[in-house]
């Protein structure tokens, strides 16, 4: 008899514990999840649900740096473009509203975020805290290139990326810098030979390839899968950026070599050319943005640049280039309206159009149009006594951003490829005396223009 009872006691037991567990589990799936919004993605899953490890990932970080008063925005790119597509609705959800994960949930590796580095004053700790909350953090520096042309400071080290990781996924934050001309500057993502390779696969990082620039970005605030954060008030802006950002820095070194063989002219006539010149290319890189126009510079400005980090004293004139698919109408009458009046218009819009406007002190900004065709760019050249026409070939070549007299501005990717086929070789070499239809190796007759065609394509003012 105490047998039997013993088995029935214990089958009861068996029963009741099994239905308490059921009932735990029935509870769980039909309160507690819908309740805290723990539930899985309906449509995508485990992946894109709240407890997605990008979600959660992202979330602590967001915890990290809202807490540490970190200055961070989101630069995803793929985030961002999501965004992008439904944008109005984001702007109008509030904060804990999302019934699911749409954005951060997204399967991937990274997600990018940007800190505004002069904003953030508590820089000490942070990876402490981070790794506290179970982030596991990298740091790469390298020196700043703001100070490369003093020499006592050269070499100074600042941070350019963090790379946190928890579980699987990873935060990418890009340091951006404040440069003169009003933009933001991210560094290069440079491993040093002690970092481990392995950490996170760093090939997937859409930021650090290369140095890049940015407008200063306004922020907003909004909310993104129940998370408040900032992006560009602008996003389809900065996702245009993007592609193009790559930056050039001036040559520092190089051009203090260059000043040590060849004696830098610092006569008041040469310190005035130059600051005439400053003035007046920052008034025609103001003048053609207002326009949406791309230039970069050119000729003697690019040289000046690239070798010395400065403008030529003895060129007496700006040089810049726009590929003539950028040409408007209206780009004489702008620079008219801010003072500079027209001082003579070459060829044609078709075929080797030039401009050249006159600037205060006898300063000439001369503007070449360039055209391309399969294997190589060219712009023309017109003499005006004559009307002989002039080819000059280019390689073909990409625009990057550069920091010059106090801007950001563009300059040829490929510049040592562009400055020879100018100058040849030995553009290291200064050369004052400079024949425009002879000098450059890259000159190349190009017929004469017809009679009945000069009051067109030759306008002398």
């Amino acid at each position: 008899m105490s047998r039997i009872n013993k088995n029935v006691i214990l089958a009861l037991l068996t029963l009741t514990s099994s239905a308490f567990l059921l009932f735990q589990l029935y509870y769980y799936k039909h309160y507690l999840s819908a309740k805290n919004g723990a539930g899985l993605s309906k449509s995508k899953g485990s992946q894109n649900g709240f407890d997605s490890t990008q979600w959660r990932a992202v979330k602590k970080f967001i915890m990290l740096t809202s807490n540490q008063n970190v200055p961070v925005f989101l630069i995803d790119p793929l985030i961002l473009e999501l965004i992008n597509k439904d944008f109005e609705q984001v702007k109008n959800t509030s904060h804990g509203s999302t019934s699911e994960c749409k954005f951060f949930c997204v399967p991937r590796d990274f997600t990018a975020f940007a800190l505004w580095y002069h904003l953030w004053k508590n820089e000490e700790g942070w990876f402490r805290i981070a790794e506290n909350m179970g982030f596991q953090c990298l740091k790469i520096e390298s020196k700043d290139p703001r100070l490369d042309g003093i020499d006592s400071l050269s070499g100074t080290e600042i941070p350019l990326h963090y790379i946190c990781r928890l579980a699987n996924h990873a935060i990418h934050l890009v340091v951006f810098h404040e440069r003169n001309g009003n933009y933001l500057w991210h560094g290069h993502l440079r491993l040093k030979g002690h970092m481990d390779r392995r950490f996170v696969p760093f090939r997937k990082l859409q930021f650090g390839r290369y140095p890049g620039a940015f407008d200063r970005p306004e922020l907003q605030q909004i909310t993104v899968d129940g998370l408040e954060v900032f992006i560009p008030k602008d996003p389809v802006h900065f996702l245009e950026e993007i592609p193009h950002s790559r930056f050039i820095e001036c040559r520092y070194k190089e051009a203090r070599a260059f000043f040590q063989q060849y004696l830098d002219d610092n006569t008041v006539e040469a310190m005035t050319f130059r600051k005439n010149a400053k003035e007046l290319l920052q008034l025609a890189a103001k003048t053609l943005k207002k326009l949406g126009v791309r230039f970069w510079l050119s000729s003697g400005t690019c040289l000046g640049w690239y070798r010395q980090c400065n403008i030529i004293p003895y060129s007496k004139d700006v040089d810049l280039g726009i590929f003539i698919q950028d040409y408007k109408s209206d780009i004489i009458s702008a620079f008219q309206d801010v003072g500079l009046p027209l001082k003579h218009k070459f060829g044609k819009v078709e075929d080797s159009l030039e401009l050249s406007f006159q600037g205060k002190d006898d300063i000439k900004l001369d503007i070449f149009f360039f055209y391309e065709e399969t294997d190589h760019m060219w712009n023309g050249g017109t003499q005006a006594k004559t009307g002989k026409k002039f080819k000059y070939l280019f390689p073909k070549f990409t625009l990057c951003w550069t920091e010059f007299v106090d801007m950001k501005i563009h300059v040829p990717c490929e510049t040592v490829e562009y400055i020879e086929a100018n100058y040849g070789k030995s553009w290291k070499i200064p050369v004052k005396t400079w024949d425009w239809k002879r000098s450059p190796p890259n000159v190349r007759p190009n017929g004469i223009w017809p009679i009945s065609e000069w009051d067109e394509v030759i306008q002398l003012y």
